[in-house]
């Protein structure tokens, strides 16, 4: 994990159907690619499950389970995911989380694991905004005056992240 806040990353974002990678699929990936700290590149895909999509994630993310049929199998979306990736820094709320399921989905899938840099925005809210009652990201993006509408899915909590990770340099001087 990097404790420096680069200017050229990829955020990243997951949703999946629970908590550990142990017995829980991804059903979503979402990477939005920033050079010089704009974004220049997005990718985002649902992924299909071979399992059933309970009622408390699809209320949380509102994924349901047929919106997630139509996606990607999840060796073409890892595929596509790693390729647009490459070796670019990760960035992510919490991003343990993802990092885990992706890499253990791609070992699994294809043998390789997940071994890019990353930094957790998480670390930099607690370090820079002990104030807060809580350093949940929807907490964090309130603070920043973000909108959080759409949150839990993949592709606006990169928006999000960014958003959290933008307002803590500006006010932190990162």
């Amino acid at each position: 994990m990097l404790i420096e806040v680069p200017d050229d990353y990829t955020v990243v974002d997951i949703e999946t159907t629970g908590l550990s990678p142990e017995g829980s699929e991804i059903i979503e990936i979402s990477a939005i690619k920033y050079r010089a700290r704009a974004a220049v590149n997005q990718f985002s895909t649902l992924v299909k499950p071979k399992g059933r999509i309970s009622w408390f994630i699809t209320n949380l993310t509102g994924i349901t389970q047929e919106m997630a049929s139509m996606g990607m199998e999840i060796t073409q979306a890892l595929s596509a995911f790693k390729g647009f990736l490459g070796d670019d820094i990760i960035v992510g709320y919490n991003v343990n989380f993802d990092i885990n399921f992706l890499y253990d989905n791609l070992m699994a899938h294809f043998g390789v694991p997940l071994s890019n840099d990353y930094v957790d925005v998480l670390r930099f809210a607690r370090k820079y905004l002990p104030e807060l009652p809580n350093h949940r990201q929807v907490t964090v993006a309130e603070y920043f005056g973000l909108s959080i509408e759409g949150a839990h899915r993949a592709a606006k909590d990169c928006l999000i992240c960014n958003g959290c990770l933008e307002g803590i340099r500006n006010s932190c001087g990162l």
